[in-house]
């Protein structure tokens, strides 16, 4: 009687696990399209950016259902500064995939002396929302950057460019499940770049001046 009871107990795991299986789930994104990025739109992007003196520019923004994915091209020039402004995003994490070039990151989550970032910024308002600039990250881990390397920076965790030995070019996927920051279709894109990009990019030299009170910002 026990060996069928057990046999019995085993059938039921058996054919529950196979009904958890055959499950059928909707997709979290109906009917949605997928999105191409060519090289040669990529390349534009980096090309704008050693031309006018631009940093952080997003390529675009889609929706997927639970969350907006953006795709971003940022360029960064030589610096040897361990004190750099450090950034940090509330609400939207970041990939980074490095094209080109080589740095030192450092990465942590405890920020020091954080300021606020000014609403009306242009990073905060197209490109990775609401966060912080701080003047260093306590405990902070800094890793060396070079071509072919992928770095994940959740939301909440500072990210410090200290050292760049002559540039950096890195891909960037930006993940914002709140939807915070607006969408940028392929046609957008394409209307970005007829323009020199000064309104559009967060920092660099050649970015459209921000408010006062985003003094002493690193626009990442």
């Amino acid at each position: 009687m026990r060996r069928v009871l057990m046999g019995v107990a085993a059938v039921i795991v058996t054919l529950a696990a196979l009904s958890a299986q055959e499950k059928e789930y909707r997709p979290t994104c109906n009917m949605c399209p997928g999105t191409y990025v060519p090289s040669s739109e990529v390349q534009a992007y980096v090309k704008r950016a050693i031309a006018n003196k631009l940093t952080d520019q997003q390529v675009r923004q889609v929706d997927i259902g639970k969350a907006n994915v953006g795709i971003a091209v940022v360029y960064r020039g030589k610096i040897a500064n361990p004190n750099a402004v450090v950034a940090e995003h509330d609400l939207v994490s970041e990939v980074y995939h490095v094209l080109d070039g080589s740095a030192t990151l450092v990465l942590g989550p405890d920020l020091v002396g954080k300021e606020r970032r000014p609403s009306a910024e242009t990073t905060v308002r197209l490109l990775n929302g609401p966060g912080n600039n701080a003047k260093a990250i306590r405990n902070g881990v800094p890793h060396e950057l070079k071509a072919g390397d992928v770095v994940v920076i959740p939301a909440g965790t500072g990210h410090q460019f200290t050292k760049i030995d002559d540039h950096i070019s890195y891909l960037m996927v930006r993940v914002d499940p709140d939807k915070v920051t607006p969408h940028k279709t392929e046609a957008d894109s394409k209307a970005d770049l007829l323009t020199d990009g000064r309104n559009t990019a967060g920092g660099g030299a050649g970015a459209a001046p921000t408010p006062p009170a985003g003094r002493g910002r690193d626009n990442r």
